[in-house]
């Protein structure tokens, strides 16, 4: 492989910078500096930057506070985005486990290795996702009964999987759901007359966000909450 291609792909240097950084002599294989942007180099190469090894980064599992006004995406010509608020090498490599709608807040996972993604997104491996939300109106009794039986969506052919509603206050609940239907919290409770004026993830599966994490903040998974994904 190139070495400017090698360097770029384990770092966030371009191919443009990585050929400067080479000609400014501070790139070195092996222990030699290297000035050619276009040697090649093989796997088992040390490649160095200002004397820093280069390592391919292994899987990164990443948990994010959202805050509002964040959009769950890499790119966006409109508003900020998760991947903004993300400073790792090579974040472009991330994807997220699980979106979160722009104005909601709450535990977002980001990771770049997809078969962990998909075993937290996909509904065949229950990893259920709890909400906080607080609601426009008073919420009834009888609403628990029928989020356990499935509510019937607007435009939906069959109910939502049973989900479990915990009534805190009079307009505060907390949800948990194992599916991942569009906007499904807030069209629940919108087919209940509701309308969700907040609503926060607490939880997915047996990963909790971390209470110490401001709004913005991240932190690496720790191997126990990695492993909690079956």
């Amino acid at each position: 492989m190139r070495l400017d291609k090698a360097v770029s792909q384990v770092t966030d240097l371009s191919r443009s910078d990585v050929k400067r950084a080479a000609k400014a002599g501070r790139i070195s294989v092996n222990g030699d500096i290297v000035t050619d942007p276009s040697s090649k180099v093989v796997e088992t190469d040390t490649l160095c930057l200002d004397g820093e090894p280069l390592l391919e980064p292994g899987p990164r599992y990443l948990m994010l506070h959202k805050p509002r006004g964040c959009v769950s995406a890499t790119k966006d010509s409109e508003h900020p985005t998760v991947l903004d608020l993300i400073d790792e090498p090579n974040k472009h490599k991330l994807h997220i486990a699980g979106r979160l709608d722009i104005d909601t807040t709450g535990l977002l996972l980001l990771t770049d290795d997809g078969q962990w993604s998909h075993k937290v997104t996909s509904p065949r491996h229950h990893c259920d996702k709890t909400y906080y939300a607080h609601l426009a109106e008073r919420i009834d009794e009888s609403a628990v009964e029928k989020f356990a039986k499935g509510i019937w969506l607007e435009n939906e052919k069959k109910r939502t999987k049973p989900a479990t509603l915990e009534i805190l206050f009079a307009n505060e609940v907390r949800v948990t759901i194992s599916e991942g239907r569009y906007h499904q919290v807030k069209r629940m409770f919108a087919a209940l007359g509701n309308r969700v004026l907040e609503l926060h993830r607490e939880r997915i599966g047996d990963i909790v966000l971390d209470e110490t994490l401001q709004e913005g903040e991240y932190r690496p998974l720790t191997p126990e909450e990695i492993a909690s994904v079956k």
